[in-house]
């Protein structure tokens, strides 16, 4: 069911690694500014992972194809938070969401990488995935234009309640970008969940790191 055959990238190598003999922190550049992220080693969100190089990368070089510009931008699983500061660079109203023990660090690195942009402050919120949704984000409040995920699918248990949460932020006009490394089969398991709910294109490959990058829309009857 994809349509275009998807277009083969590789992660640019476009931040300056740090000598360090523990995670400090990482610099990189995007839309035309130093990003600086601090990883943290006790948990898994903390680290930033191929697929959000994957889509920062992406986003910075489709600005047309994807006009994030006053927009509204949910990302799930934020993590160390650098696709939702790309997002918030190119001009988009930003809800960063994850677990509670990485909204600390997330909160951290989005705030010094925006508080003196001419943006949309974004907003740090919150969100474990299939739960409390129509309490915390009422549909009738939060519509989102894009929803963005990067390296959410792994050995992990949560994958059904992931789905859920896609469906639920989902709406007709929302598009979901989702950039996942390909490692386990519950990764392709879950892609073809995904494939059966929405309209799904692979936009972009990346073979070198496993990832790949879709787009998927709600089906409209």
């Amino acid at each position: 069911s994809f349509t275009d055959s998807p277009v083969t990238l590789k992660i640019l190598q476009n931040w300056v690694p740090r000598v360090s003999h523990y995670f400090d922190k990482e610099h990189y550049t995007y839309v035309g500014h130093q990003i600086v992220i601090q990883e943290s080693i006790e948990h898994f969100g903390a680290v930033v992972w191929p697929g959000a190089l994957a889509l920062s990368q992406y986003l910075e070089s489709n600005q047309e194809q994807f006009n994030l510009k006053d927009k509204k931008v949910l990302e799930i699983g934020a993590g160390t938070g650098l696709v939702s500061i790309v997002a918030c660079i190119l001009g988009a109203y930003v809800t960063a969401t994850d677990l509670p023990e990485v909204l600390e660090n997330l909160s951290f690195n989005i705030s010094r990488n925006t508080q003196n942009m001419n943006t949309h402050k974004p907003e740090v919120r919150k969100l474990v995935w299939g739960e409390g949704l129509n309490e915390n984000f009422p549909v009738s409040t939060y519509h989102f234009d894009f929803i963005l995920a990067t390296d959410v699918v792994y050995h992990h248990t949560a994958l059904d309640p992931l789905l859920a949460t896609m469906e639920y932020f989902c709406k007709p006009g929302t598009v979901l970008l989702w950039a996942n490394k390909f490692r386990f089969s519950t990764d392709y398991e879950f892609l073809e969940k995904l494939c059966n709910i929405f309209n799904t294109t692979i936009l972009a490959e990346f073979p070198e790191s496993n990832v790949k990058l879709l787009k998927a829309t709600v089906r409209e009857n």
